[in-house]
């Protein structure tokens, strides 16, 4: 390739078009510019330069609105038409670069440099073969087109192939490919004719690949037309013979089912005349309106609700306590609420008995024991999860005039049931949500209410329907949220977190054989030594139920069996030293007691979702001006504890060992540890006051020795919940003296004894009590 001289000629914009060498064409010239290009290049009978605008839209391009490659072409004639529009045919010659833009009274020029293509000489080998394919290739495009001037442009191409001149014959199809601008623009500026007949095959094949996905798609358009009409007089057909013969169509059969079904359903008098009316107005609706269906369907989803099949319950007390017994391990008091509950809805089956609320933090069986009651009772269960509900039509359903109009949640369980004394599980009640749309948690009062239920109308059925024999369940992680109409109708049974013990001996006498199962593990084939599973919950959960723990023992089947399909071992056994090496690292550490008593450092119970904890209280004092600091990520009720605490140890200033001045001359930090996590609650008043004492009168407290609860300003202490949990906490970091709240005293009695043993218990009624109790050996506070 060589590059001549730069020449100066007409240059004339084209919008939307793009001329390539060897190519014949028709462009529309309207624009007075181009007029006056075309008409001197015309009266000098010179070639003029054509290059296309980047964008059409552009009125009057400047150089920065043109391509840098364009094409010199021949005019071979002018039509001028009205309107001052002309049509000029053209032949373009060759590529040319514009090098700059210049304008004078006459017309506006391009200085181009040609770019001329050297044809001498034999083509390669791979050259020819790129000619063939090209070739093929187009003559397969303009057969798919169904192009009239076929033969000419096959001719145009065979000409070039046969002149053995690639970049030609390149040229030449893609002046004809239906492509876009900026494509044509694209090879237009490809200089090496190997390289540019490479790109035209590679776009011809693209194109007959579109062509053949549309001729695919529009076949399937029509023959989907031609057999939805062959089916609608298909169907007329078959109307007018089956009238004849004296058969009944479609829409008569439907209702002829459905006379049938409302026989054996044998529902309440007003529903069947509700369906009935329904089924004589389906009859009237064409069978193509889109109403045909939508009565159809609500004639089914009527004559699908169960209207008096009803399970046989049957009740017997010690089987019940035998399977509660068997399926959860621990809950006395719940599984005892929940016997009398049964026991009762046995003895007054006509009663209106409350709804049972579990009431429990994530994992702790609440959803397992009302299956077993159900199992039980031999009642169907179904479970209905209300957690992110927002729109009261999820329960009660929408009405049949909207689109896409389907009963609520509650018809279908109905529904899904299949009888009229199921036993409903409203799974996640708390988390129900109150929006625009309505608030769900008021639909559920008519629901949960016997005084109502029996005639509960779903917006959909818009019938009675009778719910006052299902067996109701709802279960929550906390009862706070729950809206309060709808919490003073049930009955709240709290389930607390499992002790460790509790769930050890779940892990062993169900978690372990339910995993080894599930991962196809032979009892012999992975054996857990003494130890793991108690390293596994101190070490690796941190819950109030017991589902972490059974993805761990999960994790352990999962290597047994890879290790047993590698060959690396026929049977695993895990010992408590090897756990690490199968689950990683240690993920919690128990926070241990100190070794010694500790001046301004108090132990605190509380209460978490995932169960107890103990709360190291610090607190320093420093000479300054009176400023009092809390950190620790503290919530606004802990605030206000601290804060308490403080008014009532500056009321006993007088009696205090310090100076009477401290609250003036001294600054007071109060810290709770591990300041990531929020804190909140009154609990901890007492814990803090007790804190703040010591370290004003560098007295230590005992460090075997923890506390909760929440502290008045004249130093009474006020009871607190959450007290298993606690206790559970302070035993299980060694304490061995737990000081709470004398008002406690019945939760207290109501704790298992064998979480108490080995405890010593304190119940305060003043904060003189505490710090009777929680001075080390001594040490004294007041004066």
């Amino acid at each position: 390739m060589e590059e001549k001289m730069t020449i100066k000629l007409p240059l004339i914009p084209l919008r939307g078009l793009t001329v390539f060498p060897d190519m014949t064409t028709s462009l529309p010239i309207g624009r007075t510019k181009s007029l006056e290009a075309l008409e001197y290049a015309t009266e000098h009978k010179m070639p003029v330069f054509l290059i296309t605008q980047k964008d059409a839209a552009v009125q009057d391009p400047q150089r920065q609105d043109l391509y840098d490659i364009g094409t010199i072409a021949t005019v071979k004639q002018v039509l001028k038409l009205p309107g001052n529009l002309n049509h000029v045919i053209v032949e373009g010659e060759k590529r040319a670069k514009l090098i700059q833009c210049v304008s004078d009274e006459q017309c506006d020029y391009g200085n181009v440099m040609e770019i001329e293509q050297d044809f001498e000489g034999d083509i390669s080998p791979q050259e020819d073969a790129l000619m063939r394919i090209a070739m093929d290739c187009f003559g397969e495009y303009v057969t798919a087109t169904r192009n009239r001037n076929t033969t000419e442009l096959l001719l145009a191409a065979t000409e070039a192939a046969e002149a053995k001149q690639p970049g030609k014959l390149a040229d030449v199809i893609a002046g004809i490919l239906d492509i876009n601008e900026e494509q044509k623009q694209y090879l237009l500026e490809l200089v090496a004719p190997e390289q540019r007949l490479r790109m035209v095959i590679q776009t011809v094949n693209y194109e007959i690949e579109i062509l053949k996905i549309k001729k695919s798609l529009e076949t399937d358009v029509r023959q989907k037309m031609d057999k939805t009409q062959k089916d609608y007089f298909l169907k007329e057909e078959m109307k007018v013979i089956q009238q004849k013969l004296g058969d009944k169509d479609g829409t008569e059969a439907d209702a002829e089912k459905f006379h049938q079904a409302l026989e054996q359903k044998n529902p309440p008098q007003e529903v069947k005349e509700a369906v009935e009316k329904e089924i004589q107005r389906m009859l009237k609706i064409p069978v193509s309106s889109p109403e045909y269906n939508v009565s159809r369907s609500y004639i089914e989803t009527v004559l699908a609700l169960p209207w008096n099949e009803k399970t046989k319950s049957k009740f017997d007390l010690k089987r019940a306590e035998k399977i509660l017994e068997q399926d959860h391990y621990g809950l006395k008091k719940v599984k005892e609420r929940i016997l009398e509950h049964l026991a009762v809805r046995k003895f007054a089956p006509k009663g209106n008995s409350t709804i049972l609320c579990l009431v429990g933090p994530p994992g702790v069986g609440k959803t397992s024991i009302a299956k077993s009651i159900a199992s039980a009772l031999n009642l169907k269960y179904v479970r209905m999860s209300l957690g992110g509900i927002r729109d009261e039509a999820e329960i009660r359903g929408h009405r049949k005039t909207y689109v896409g109009a389907m009963p609520g949640r509650i018809m279908y369980s109905m529904k899904q049931a299949g009888t009229i004394n199921p036993l409903m599980l409203l799974d996640e009640v708390d988390k129900l949500n109150k929006s625009y749309n309505g608030d769900p948690a008021a639909a559920l009062l008519e629901v949960l209410d016997g005084e109502q239920n029996s005639t509960f109308r779903d917006h959909y059925i818009e019938l009675p329907y009778d719910l006052s024999q299902v067996f109701f369940i709802c279960t929550a992680n906390t009862a706070d949220t729950i809206p309060a109409p709808l919490r003073d109708r049930m009955e709240m049974i709290q389930l607390s977190s499992y002790t460790s013990q509790e769930k050890k001996h779940i892990a062993l006498e169900h978690l372990v054989e339910k995993q080894k199962k599930r991962h196809g593990l032979k009892p012999n084939q992975l054996t857990l030594c003494d130890g793991v599973i108690d390293d596994i919950i101190e070490s690796y959960t941190k819950e109030a139920g017991v589902r972490q723990l059974e993805r761990m023992i999960g994790t352990l089947c999962r290597k047994a069996v890879k290790m047993i399909l590698s060959k690396e071992k026929t049977e695993v056994m895990i010992s408590p030293e090897q756990l690490e090496d199968y689950i990683g690292a240690k993920k919690y550490h128990t926070d241990k007691i100190y070794n010694t008593p500790q001046i301004g450092i108090v132990r605190g119970l509380a209460w978490t979702q995932f169960g107890g904890e103990t709360l190291s209280i610090e607190v320093n004092t420093m000479a300054g001006t009176g400023k009092f600091e809390l950190t620790g990520n503290m919530g606004k009720v802990m605030q206000e504890s601290a804060k308490a605490a403080m008014s009532y140890i500056r009321s006993q200033c007088e009696r205090l060992n310090a100076d009477d001045d401290f609250y003036k001359e001294k600054d007071i930090h109060i810290h709770i540890p591990e300041g990531a996590i929020p804190k909140d609650g009154p609990s901890a008043g007492i814990t803090m006051a007790l804190a703040m004492l010591s370290a004003l009168t560098n007295a230590k407290i005992r460090n075997d020795v923890a506390m909760t609860g929440e502290i008045t300003l004249r130093g009474r202490v006020l009871p607190i919940g959450g007290l298993k949990e606690k206790i559970l906490a302070g035993k299980k970091a060694g304490i061995v003296k737990i000081i709470l709240p004398k008002q406690n005293e019945r939760d207290l009695k109501e704790i298992e004894s064998e979480i108490k043993q080995g405890l010593e218990f304190v119940l305060a009624e003043t904060m003189e009590d505490v710090i009777q109790n929680a001075l080390a050996e001594g040490e004294k506070i007041w004066k």
